[in-house]
This record gives structure tokens, sequence and C-alpha cells, in this order.
């Protein structure tokens, strides 16, 4: 019989369902002691083709059944657990799978519990995919599972850097660090999770536990890695009927307060500010610019950061906002966006969700960044005052205070939709006649995603950056000279003469005509420096890292150069063609600090002029 055959796979995993599951248990050691204090359940299936766990879970998931098979395995590590004593005071690790949280039914397991002659210990195994896949029923399960004074561990810590970036979210109890840095070479990615790990057991108190302990050099690295707790080989091997036979002892677990979800869920992130914070307000316009602080930092924080934010209504997200967030989702661990009509992925790898019209965080402007060494929130609420919309008034407070921000992250994330997953239609009725070919809908990759993108802010003429994207670059550019103390020169260059080489020639001279002048100015420039494309017949440059006391000499130098470079012929359909040339500049901090201000002051300040 071929046991690869989906008829073979079928029947083993009615089998697997109908009681074919069976736990296994594998010590976990206190290093200091060498005593056992808690047992990891693991699933086990029977014989054949689905006697190993990823082959079962792989089976069930592609049947539609991963929440039958999740709970037959918690029900199975209840049932061995009660069987085999490992009750009070020894701990047992059970693990729930990720996609099922929601669902997952509690009181089968405690009716179970209810039948041992002493306390079940309970430590709950989640991971960093449940958080990033389902967010807002992790956090709610999370919280019913603290309500039965049950544990959390947060698993394979270390694969992946999100799971850094949600330690503080879960708040587990137990770190558990993947077997790779434990069995590994020490390196900056190793740093990276530790300095988290460490900064994250240091404020809570959580225990930190190493997995893949196989041998007295695994034993060190553990140690020297911050573990108080293994798990491997080393200790034990899995087995049905552990023995009890070792010291043991009973494992205290951090005893941290309770987060109140559906409070957080009925209330906002600006609810979750101190009585005592001091409220400012401010037009919309400085909070897009704080907004924008706030996301170079997460930037900066990189992929151990969780950025979390409301848009009010989907209008709101514009295509220069769309393109700063796709960046965000490409440079950190998570991204979320709700707003009313926002969809549940608003846009490639950013989750979201819709906001009710009566949902308070719909009049509010919040902005959360939260990772391992930082932590920063703008928390707005809008006034609804009248008037163009940037100038709409807000009462703001923008905090660092760690505790009031993952707060917010969490009432935030608690509104989050699950991620949709993928239906499979029927398979169509047996038929005699051959089916039509249909190809499949190909789903755009993490490069081609970039490919478009790409395209969607790259000028198709000049081949130079679009106008949002070279506003964006000037964007970083003022704000990397605002915080280096240097002098950064921006120039706009403004032709007349094109539409008369297109009314003359067509379209496609004059095309090739603003090539010429993009290949000019790029030639006049260093290598660092920025030109782009702001308008049909408008560029700009940017010349950052200038020296301040010599920055504005520097800068009408080079405006001067630019505008030699464009004032001499071009040569179209084998005619010669002066345009005329208007260069203008302006210095950031000096003359404005905000990209609209410079450039404003560029087109109407200090010239350089050739006709």
């Amino acid at each position: 019989m071929d046991t690869d055959s989906p008829d073979a796979v079928g029947a083993a995993l009615d089998r697997v369902l109908d009681g074919g599951v069976c736990s296994v248990f594998q010590p976990i050691v206190d290093l200091d002691s060498d005593c056992v204090v808690a047992y990891e359940a693991l699933a086990r299936g029977p014989e054949g083709p689905l006697e190993r766990p990823d082959a079962m879970f792989a089976a069930a998931r592609a049947a539609g059944r991963l929440a039958e098979l999740d709970e037959a395995c918690r029900a199975a590590a209840f049932r061995g657990a009660v069987t085999h004593d490992l009750l009070a005071p020894t701990t047992v690790f059970v693990n729930v799978e990720p996609d099922v949280l929601d669902s997952a039914p509690l009181a089968d397991l405690l009716a179970i519990a209810d039948t041992a002659p002493r306390e079940l210990r309970v430590v709950l195994e989640v991971t960093e995919r449940a958080l990033a896949a389902r967010p807002a029923e992790l956090l709610r399960t999370v919280e019913r599972v603290r309500a039965l004074g049950w544990g959390i561990a947060l698993d394979d810590v270390g694969a992946d850097p999100m799971s850094l970036s949600f330690m503080p979210l879960l708040r587990p109890d137990v770190v558990k660090l993947d077997l790779r840095l434990v069995q590994g070479a020490p390196g900056p990615e190793v740093a990276q999770v530790m300095n988290a790990v460490n900064a994250y057991a240091e404020s809570t108190g959580a225990l930190v536990l190493a997995e893949g302990i196989e041998n007295a050099g695994h034993l060190a690295t553990a140690r020297s890695l911050g573990a108080s707790l293994g798990q491997g080989w080393l200790f034990g091997r899995p087995e049905a009927a552990p023995s009890l036979d070792r010291p043991s002892t009973e494992l205290f677990l951090p005893s941290p307060e309770p987060a109140d979800l559906d409070a957080a869920g009925a209330g906002s992130p600006f609810g979750c500010l101190p009585e005592s914070t001091r409220l400012r307000h401010a037009p919309k316009s400085l909070l897009v610019e704080l907004s924008k602080q706030l996301e170079r930092e997460a930037v900066r924080v990189g992929a151990t950061c969780v950025v979390a934010a409301t848009f009010q209504e989907a209008r709101n997200l514009t295509p220069a906002t769309e393109r700063r967030y796709a960046e965000l989702a490409e440079a950190t661990g998570f991204v979320c966006a709700v707003g009313e009509g926002l969809t549940t992925e608003p846009l490639p790898g950013i989750r979201g969700a819709t906001l009710d019209p009566a949902d308070p965080v719909r009049d509010e402007w919040d902005v959360v960044v939260l990772g391992p060494h930082f932590a920063a929130a703008l928390l707005a609420r809008d006034l609804g005052s009248t008037g163009p919309d940037l100038d709409r008034q807000f009462e703001y407070a923008l905090t660092y205070e760690r505790t009031t921000v993952v707060q917010a992250a969490r009432a935030l994330l608690s509104r989050v939709a699950p991620r949709p997953t993928a239906v499979l239609p029927p398979p169509p009725p047996p038929s005699s006649a051959p089916a039509p070919f249909i190809p499949s809908p190909r789903v755009p990759e993490a490069d081609h995603r970039a490919h478009l993108e790409h395209l969607r802010t790259t000028d198709a003429v000049t081949g130079l950056p679009g106008r949002l994207r070279t506003e964006s670059l000037l964007e970083v550019a003022t704000w990397n000279a605002r915080s280096a103390g240097d002098a950064l020169g921006v120039l706009t260059v403004d032709l007349t003469g094109v539409d008369a080489v297109a009314d003359r020639f067509g379209g496609a001279a004059a095309d090739d005509l603003l090539r010429a002048v993009a290949q000019r100015l790029r030639g006049r420039l260093r290598h660092g420096d920025l030109v782009g494309r702001l308008g049909p017949r408008r560029f700009a440059a940017a010349v950052p890292w200038l020296a301040p006391v010599t920055a504005g000499r520097e800068t009408a130098r080079i405006a001067a150069a630019l505008a030699e470079a464009l004032s001499g012929p071009f040569v179209v359909a084998g005619e010669e063609v002066v345009l005329g040339v208007r260069v203008g500049h302006a210095l950031c901090p000096a003359d404005a600090d905000d990209v609209a201000g410079l450039l404003d002051l560029a087109g109407t300040g200090t010239t350089a002029v050739r006709r």
C-alpha cells in the first residue's frame, strides 16, 4: 500500500483524530540545581505516515482539520500528565497551534484537570507566528489563560526577529531560546537576541529557557546566554512514561499584572495616557511631522520593532503615506494600521482593520513604536475643529513611558483582524471532456512587489525618482541635517521651452530632451547627492553634508554650475535647441527645516538664470 497516497494519508489522519494522538514528555531542568522543574508535552501520532508531528499537522492543515488535531493534542497532553502524575509542584508545558487560538476550547481541558488528585500546573507555549497572524485573538487567549492561573511561554525566540518585537506585548513568563542560539556560533544576531531577551527578563523577572542542549558545550553556551532553565537530550529524551526518580523542585513563575484586554479593546490608545499627563494642542500639520519622526525611529530600530497606527479614515492613507508605510513594512518586524474603511491588509505586509464609526479610536491620531530598547507613542484626539485639513486641531501627548506605550500598542493590536487565509474551492465534478487550461493567479513575491514599488515611485521618462520619492528622500535628508548639525543645500530647476519642442517635434522628442537634462544634472552633482523630478518641467536636487559656515557659498556655486550645464544647446531632431533655465536654492536648517518650506524658498529666492 502506498502510504503517501492521499487516501492513505486521509485514513491515517482519521486514526489520529480517533484517539490516535499520544504525548511524550521531555524534562526541563533548573541549570543551577540540576533538578527537574517541568516537562514539555510533545505530540506523537500512531505508527505510520503521520507518526511525526510535522507530518501530522501538515496533513490536518491540508484537510481543514487543524482545530480538531490541536484540541486532540492538548487533551492528550493533559491526560498524559494526570496519568503519569506530572502534577504540582511539577509544571507541564503544552503547545497551542497559532491558527486556532480563538477557537481553542478550554472547558474539556479543565474537566481533565479536575480529575487529578493534585493541581495540574500548566504553561501554554505560543510562537510569534500567532501574534503576526491573529494578534487580537492571541492577546485575548493569553488573558484567558492567565485568568486560569496558567503561565505563558514564548517559543522559538531568536528564530525570527519578530519574536523579540512581541515580547513586551505578550508578557511571557518564560522565554524559550531557539536551539540555534545554543548550538550555533556567536555572532551579531545572537547578540541582538540576547540584548533584547536579557533586557526583558531583567525588567519583568521572566525566566529564560535554552532548548537543544545536547552536550556540555551547549550547556556552557546556554548559561552564558543567561538561561536559568534548560531542555535537551543532555537531560533526557522525550518518553511516553517519564522517569520520576530524578530530583525535582518547584518552578516559580513571575506574577505579571494582568492586562485587561476587554477594557483595552473598548478603550483607546489615547485613553491609556495617565490622568496626570499634560496635553498640548497642535494642528494636524505638526502631528504629520511628529509621526514621520517616529517612523524614522522605527526604521532605525529595525526588524525587532512593532509599529501600530491609526488613520481615522481610509482617505488619510495617501499615496505618500502608502510609500512610507511600505518602507516601514520592509524595515521593521510588524506594522499594522486601523481606520474606517481600511481592509485587513491595506498594503502588502501591513495588517489592518476597519473601525466602526462609534469606536473611540476613530477620532484619534495614534502612532506607536515599540522595540526591545525603544518605546514611543504619539497619542492624539481630534478636537473637531473645521477649516483646512492640515489646520485641524488635536490635543496630544508624545510619551516615551514604556508602560503607556505597551498599553497603547495592545489597544491597537486588539482591533487588528486575522490575516485572511486562502479557501480552496471544491473540486469540479468529473467530466469526460478535457478541462480547459486556466492559468493560476500569480501572487507577487517580495522582489516582485519591490519592483512594482520601484516602478510606481520612479519617473518613467528620466529614470529619476518621481515626485513622491523625491519628497521622501528630501524628508530624510532634512532630518539627517538637523540631527547631525550639517547643512543641506536644496535646489530647484525650472525649465522653459520644453513645450515648444513637444509642439514642433512631438512628445517623444520632448522626452528625449528631458532625459538629456537629467543626464546633465547628474553629471554636475556628486555621487551622494540627490536629483529627482518634481513636475513636468521641474527638477530638484539636494546636496548634503555641507559645512554650515560655507554652505551658502557652496550651494550658490552649485546652482550656477547647474544653470551653466543646462544653458548649452541640446540637439533635437538634428537641430540645436536652447532652453530657459532658472535655478533656485535654499539651506536647511538656516532658511527652513521642512521640505515644503525649502522648495518654496528655492523657487522664489536667490537664483541663477540662463536664457
